[in-house]
This record gives C-alpha cells, structure tokens and sequence, in this order.
C-alpha cells in the first residue's frame, strides 16, 4: 500500500506544477483590460494637473507685478505669449526693463480679451480674466481674475474651444 502511495507523488508534482499557457493568457488579458480603462482616467488627470500649474505660475506672476508697481512706484505691465511648440512665457516689465520671465507647458494655453495687463502704483490694475486650458480637452479649464482695484483670484471655470 505505501508502494503504491509513493509512485503516485511524483505523478500528481509533474502535473500541477507552473502555470498554464491559458491560465497565463488570461491574466494577460485582465491586466490588458485593466489598462485600457485607467488609461483616460490618467492622461485627463495629467492634462488638469498642467491647467493647475500653469494657473499657479500665472498667479505668482500676477502677484509678482502688482508688488513691483507698488514698490517701483511705476506701472508694471504682464504679457504673455502662448508658444505652441515651445514652452509659453510671461513677462513682468516696466518702460525700460524685463524684471522676470515664466515658462508654462506648451500643450497649456493662456487666452484673454488682451495679451497684457497694466498694474499701477495705485494699487489698481486693468480688470480682466484668463482662461487657462490645455490641449487635451478633457481638462477643466481655470480662470483667473483680476479686479479694477487688482484683486487676484482663481476659479475654476470658462470655456475652451
């Protein structure tokens, strides 16, 4: 009886041993599954992570400008420029000199009623709202806001074509 016991060992090890072709081929096919549905999840997450930064880096340098026309006693004008293929830029500037540059992602775009805004040593500026969105357009575009007497803020909002 134990002889008979010890051939069937080694019989049911060499059968139940690794994995299947079809057993690996399934798991395959999960995991494609799996990936095909997170995949537009992340690239729109991606694309809202660029509008957010780029709203940041327009904040910065919109609050940058209004302290320097404060300080300066000169009106300090912002402009920016949305580069397609390269990385846009924001410049903070005065009549003579370029006090600062920004860079945002190039797939970003900046769009408002006017390529530049003026803040005064008055502490007031030209109102005016930006609309940030980005090349994917399953972005939620963000607006940032700036009053007559140069309040800042930001929102999410607006619309992209």
């Amino acid at each position: 009886m134990t002889a008979s016991t010890n051939n069937l060992l080694p019989k049911l090890r060499m059968n139940s041993s690794g994995f299947t072709l079809i057993e690996l081929m399934v798991t395959i096919a999960v995991l494609a599954i799996i990936v095909s549905i997170a995949t537009p999840n992340i690239s729109s997450q991606l694309a809202n992570q660029r509008v957010k930064s780029t709203t940041a880096t327009l904040l910065n340098a919109l609050k940058e400008a209004k302290a320097e026309s404060v300080i300066r006693r000169q009106e300090i004008k912002l402009s920016y420029d949305n580069d397609g293929t390269n990385a846009g830029t924001i410049e903070i500037e005065n009549a003579s000199e370029v006090f600062d540059t920004y860079q945002y992602d190039a797939r970003s775009t900046i769009k408002s009623t006017a390529s530049q805004i003026e803040f005064k040593p008055s502490k007031t500026a030209d109102a005016m709202v930006y609309t940030i969105c980005d090349s994917n357009d399953s972005a939620s575009p963000r607006q940032v806001v700036i009053t007559a007497v140069a309040n800042i803020s930001s929102q999410l909002g607006g619309s992209c074509p």
